[in-house]
This record gives structure tokens, C-alpha cells and sequence, in this order.
């Protein structure tokens, strides 16, 4: 399986909910959100190591998915860079995020698994919505 079918069998099981199966894709010790900078956002936060990923998608509860859709597959062998259109409302505070044309950058060891994973957002929108004042206040 090339790094490009991963990728997409990655969003596919996503879609599908199946996360324990999308960790066996990772490296032990993958870097996610490697290179991000400092941001309070759940679902920005860097992590170190397959087990502390989960948190990731622990996260991902305080929002609620509206439209999730990766269209363009970017193969450079051991590097893919996808890019999809994001739609989410954050639970808390009702504040909507969209995000079109949303980066993902997936990186790739010898062995085929993820080693680096990265989110390319526009993380003042996001901290925005995490932090606005609930809309039923």
C-alpha cells in the first residue's frame, strides 16, 4: 500500500469512526501537529507518540462535523499533502468554523506508517470560535 492509499483510507476510516484502526497506521513514536504554533486549541495541540494521538480525537467531541471533504490529493511519495473543505460548529460556544481548501500534510517512515501529521488552518479562527461567548447567552 503506497503512502497515498493510506491517506486515503485514513479519511475513509475516519468517516466510518474507526480510530483504532487509523492509529495502527501511525508510527509509535508519530508527530502530530508537529510545527504548529502556540495555540489553546484541543484539536491543534502537539503530540508525541501513537497513545497520546487518542487525545486528538478525544478532542474532536467539543465540535460538531458538518461537512468534512477531502478533494485533492497531493503524492509525493513519502509526503501527501490533501486538501478538503472543513465545516464544523463548536459545541460550547455555537461558533461556526469554515475552512476551505483546509491543509493536511502527512509524512511517511520507511516502513510505510505516519510519522508526521500536521493540520494547515487558519488557528485564529479557531481559537475565535473556542473562546466566543455562547450564542444562547
Amino acid at each position: 500500500m503506497t503512502p497515498l492509499d493510506t491517506v486515503k483510507e485514513i479519511y475513509a476510516l475516519f468517516a466510518e469512526g474507526r480510530i483504532e484502526v487509523i492509529l495502527s497506521k501511525l508510527s509509535q513514536n508519530v508527530e502530530w501537529e508537529y510545527s504548529n504554533s502556540s495555540t489553546s486549541v484541543p484539536w491543534l495541540q502537539p503530540r508525541k507518540g501513537r497513545d497520546n494521538v487518542v487525545g486528538f480525537f478525544q478532542s474532536l467531541a467539543a465540535i460538531d462535523m458538518k461537512r468534512f471533504v477531502p478533494h485533492t490529493f497531493l503524492d509525493g511519495g513519502q509526503v501527501v499533502v490533501v486538501l478538503l473543505d472543513v465545516e464544523f460548529t463548536v459545541r460550547a460556544t455555537g461558533a461556526q468554523v469554515v475552512e476551505t481548501d483546509e491543509i493536511h500534510v502527512w509524512r511517511f517512515d520507511a516502513q510505510g506508517l505516519v510519522s508526521r501529521f500536521k493540520h494547515g488552518v487558519d488557528t485564529h479562527r479557531h481559537q475565535l470560535a473556542i473562546s466566543a461567548s455562547p450564542a444562547n447567552s
